[in-house]
């Protein structure tokens, strides 16, 4: 038996694995923006309608979850400011996930949505999980590095602006 190298490439199933990986890589972000617009939807709802977190104090409050951090936070000024009105903090906070998680589920401006969510997550990763040891074990750090793809790659399938973007070029070419 004589042992030879196959020169040729092509195989029946070469165009059928290219067609699948190339629907795999279009398709890739999709999941992550599933997660994360569902996870900030629900963060925002579960802090708006969590009566014990939109308090200045008590158990549970943003106020009393802002003053347990200030200390250990890398950025203690940014906590400082957000003790001047907990209240409000706590409300700017809730819209912000919900703004983000709805752009991001829709992928309506998801760029920025995106980036909302960085900063929302940077924000909280400086602020609440800063002191986390081992720092993996903070989650907004995570959340963090999760947004980014988005914020670069947005969102190219199954979104508002990709029908958008086919729609005005649609409109260019008639």
């Amino acid at each position: 038996m004589t042992h030879g190298i196959r020169t040729d490439t092509h195989t029946p199933h070469l165009n059928g694995d290219r067609d699948w990986r190339d629907t795999a890589t279009r398709y890739a972000l999709l999941p992550l923006r599933i997660f994360l617009g569902v996870t900030f939807i629900y963060a925002g709802l579960d802090k708006l309608t969590d009566s014990a977190f939109m308090k200045d104090a008590g158990s549970g409050s943003v106020g009393d979850m802002m003053r347990t951090v200030r200390d250990s936070s890398a950025i203690p000024a940014l906590v400082d400011m957000a003790l001047e009105n907990p209240v409000a903090f706590g409300y700017a906070i809730a819209f912000g996930e919900l703004a983000v998680g709805i752009g991001t589920l829709l992928g309506l401006l998801t760029r920025l949505a995106a980036l909302g969510g960085a900063l929302i997550s940077l924000s909280l990763w400086l602020t609440v999980s800063w002191a986390s040891d081992p720092y993996y074990y903070g989650n907004d750090l995570p959340y963090l590095m999760a947004w980014l793809p988005l914020v670069l790659a947005g969102a190219p399938m199954l979104s508002l602006d990709a029908a958008l973007r086919s729609r005005r070029r649609r409109r260019a070419y008639q």
